[in-house]
């Protein structure tokens, strides 16, 4: 399948799909996106209560869709910035080539350059092992499919980010998210950039609780869905 690298509207690049009409980030602005989505209403929202009281707990994330490792970057930046231990796990079925990823501008548009090497290294540690890239952040790529996925309550976050239901529906069914579900802690949350009615319901049948949130530019709502408490 064709694959090219393009800019989105805030400056940021992403890959493009031409065969599908899809792209692996929002082509209303990749990094804006992230940091709506992913970051504000995931990372924040699940850590802001732990930082207010000034306990700084580890945090484990699992990635659906790790991809151009935008989203992945971005939290190895937060970690640092707001001194929290994030353990990162992402999942990817079909890695993104390193010319590929060589001609994304993630350090240059997110103004950290001097963090460089570290989205370089992000891509260069083999898969399947844990890697510490920093005192706050280490990371687990895993080369599998997200039906594979077998965990049990081991992650605070999923950022769910696979492609659309357009192009694959398979990825956003019952199924797919009876597995995040028995995989993410009880009060842990998973967030994403899709708002369609079936997505919303498979992830309610399942037994999370749902919620509607304003979506990044271009979007009007995404869902943000948590595990909940048991009594």
């Amino acid at each position: 399948m064709k694959r090219e690298v393009v800019i989105t509207a805030d400056g940021s690049s992403t890959i493009h799909l031409p065969d599908w009409d899809e792209q692996y980030h929002s082509k209303h602005g990749a990094i804006q996106e992230a940091y709506h989505v992913f970051i504000k209403h995931g990372l924040h929202h699940f850590c802001c209560p732990e930082l207010i009281s000034g306990f700084h707990k580890s945090i484990a994330i699992l990635e659906i869709g790790f991809g151009t490792g935008l989203n992945a970057f971005i939290t190895l930046l937060e970690a640092e910035k707001l001194n929290i231990n994030i353990d990162y796990f992402g999942v990817e079925g079909y890695p993104v080539l390193m010319d590929e990823i060589n001609q994304l501008n993630y350090p240059v548009e997110l103004k950290a350059e001097k963090e460089a090497s570290l989205f370089k290294k992000l891509h260069d540690v083999s898969w399947e092992e844990p890697h510490i890239l920093s005192k706050n952040f280490s990371i687990e790529k895993q080369n599998r499919f997200f039906s594979e996925i077998e965990e049990k309550d081991k992650y605070n976050i999923i950022y769910f980010d696979a492609f659309g239901a357009r192009v694959q529906p398979e990825l956003w069914t019952e199924s797919i998210f009876l597995k995040m579900y028995s995989a993410i802690k009880e009060g842990g949350v998973l967030v994403t950039y899709s708002a369609k009615g079936s997505v919303r319901r498979a992830m309610e049948t399942v037994g999370f609780k749902v919620e509607r949130l304003p979506g990044p530019p271009g979007k009007r709502e995404m869902l943000r869905a948590t595990k909940r408490l048991r009594v």
